[in-house]
């Protein structure tokens, strides 16, 4: 087996998202490999009772919120010492646009967080499962437990 050249963290800024941050970057450090981070912010939308969930949210608020996010993402990539060139920030639904990052970007490894839920949860789908089925290269999910 070849050892990996570009790992891709998928950051979801969640409670545990140090945790996979760790891993990818111990993995980037063990292989010698370029470390690059994604996050990706869901299409958001407001549901209102007289017209349904087709009514997208202010694009002030939108815009606030990738801002907000954005820079979380540059300080978890100054953290792990990734370059500003090697950060996407996307917009979309997280296992499309994981998957695309990846692709454009020759991408042999992808790093992502899993709480390894069952039954009626995974039914409900998960951004980890839809990378680890889709993905044409390989995926790291890592087990996540809740405190």
């Amino acid at each position: 087996m070849e050892s990996y050249k570009h790992i891709l963290l998928a950051a979801d800024f969640s409670e545990h998202g140090e945790t996979v941050a760790k891993r990818a970057r111990d993995l980037a450090d063990k292989y010698q490999a370029k470390l690059s981070i994604v996050h990706v912010m869901d299409n958001l939308l407001i549901t209102d009772a007289a017209y349904g969930p087709a009514i997208p949210f202010d694009l002030d608020l939108t815009a606030e919120l990738m801002a907000a996010a954005k820079k979380r993402l540059a300080k978890l990539a100054e953290k792990l010492n990734v370059a500003e060139d090697c950060q996407w920030m996307e917009m979309g639904s997280p296992k499309l646009e994981i998957i695309r990052v990846a692709e454009e970007n020759k991408v042999d490894l992808i790093v992502v967080g899993s709480h390894g839920r069952h039954g009626f949860a995974l039914l409900l789908g998960s951004t980890a499962n839809g990378v680890l089925h889709y993905a044409t290269c390989d995926v790291l999910a890592v087990r996540l437990h809740d405190a």
